[in-house]
């Protein structure tokens, strides 16, 4: 097996993964062209769309959307006060981190609204089309519906490697906690307090269990989906990786891929070329 990519190996389905530095791939398993549902990772894409239409001065974080008294930003951050897929509201926006993807999907038709184009046609402009994600499949809502290849996905955690859509201001806004003090729950992992989150990206921080590397900086940004695909960003260790699974999240994957990401770490981070 390829070195840092031997938990691969111990998931009891299908598994593959890709490892990525700034000038490419470093090593990679497994199948990569199948397409695969990328479930809550769509939401990175959505939240790097809207970051482009943030940098060009069509929207600002403090846009009045979703219920009274949210803003763009609460949206993204799931500061909203949203119920998880409908516009219930569970308390007053910024109080607690309420994960919903009603959220991300009324900030996505704020920033179509805003640009005057079709969210889809957006993302495909602004992020996809450039970086040449040319096997993507947009269906369905900005906060779940798109399906990828590993080898498309990767060329998106090349870009948040090394920014070329956005200014390094609004990159770092978007992928740096917002109001970093909120708890919430975390899907999959339960109550962290705190919980933070970015632009749709979600931190590391000092979350306890997780999914990412436990030896991983707390910078680290990223998602996961429910059917099993995951990205993740270490900025200190100046590092991605993209995985998939050929199942839906389960506890292999809460005790897997936080060893997989540590494996990856040692192999090809700062400590391990």
């Amino acid at each position: 097996m390829t070195p840092g990519l031997g938990v691969l190996e111990e998931f009891p389905f299908e598994a593959a993964a890709i490892v990525l530095g700034p000038e490419g791939v470093r090593a990679s398993a497994g199948d990569l062209t199948r397409s695969r549902p990328l479930r809550s990772v769509t939401k990175t894409l959505t939240a790097y769309a809207c970051a482009i239409a943030l940098e060009q001065g069509a929207v600002t974080l403090e846009d009045q959307a979703g219920p009274e008294g949210s803003t763009l930003r609460h949206l993204l951050c799931h500061a909203s006060g949203l119920f998880y897929e409908s516009d219930r509201v569970l308390q007053p926006p910024g109080r607690r981190r309420h994960y919903s993807n009603r959220g991300i999907d009324l900030a996505a038709e704020h920033v179509a609204s805003a640009v005057g184009r079709d969210f889809e046609d957006w993302v495909r402009e602004r992020v996809t089309g450039p970086l040449g994600m040319d096997r993507l499949e947009w269906a369905g809502s900005p906060s779940v519906g798109a399906s990828a290849p590993l080898e498309d996905l990767a060329l998106f955690a090349l870009e948040l490697l090394r920014p070329t859509l956005v200014g390094p201001d609004v990159f770092a806004r978007t992928t740096t906690a917002q109001l970093p003090e909120l708890a919430g729950i975390m899907p999959g992992f339960g109550k962290q307090d705190p919980n933070p989150f970015g632009l749709g990206f979600e931190i590391r921080g000092h979350k306890h269990p997780h999914w990412t590397a436990l030896a991983g900086s707390p910078r680290t940004f990223g998602h996961f989906g429910m059917l099993g695909v995951a990205l993740w960003v270490d900025p200190d260790a100046d590092l991605a990786a993209v995985i998939g699974t050929g199942h839906e999240f389960c506890d292999h994957h809460r005790v897997l891929l936080p060893r997989l990401g540590d494996d990856i770490l040692a192999a090809w981070g700062p400590s391990g070329r």
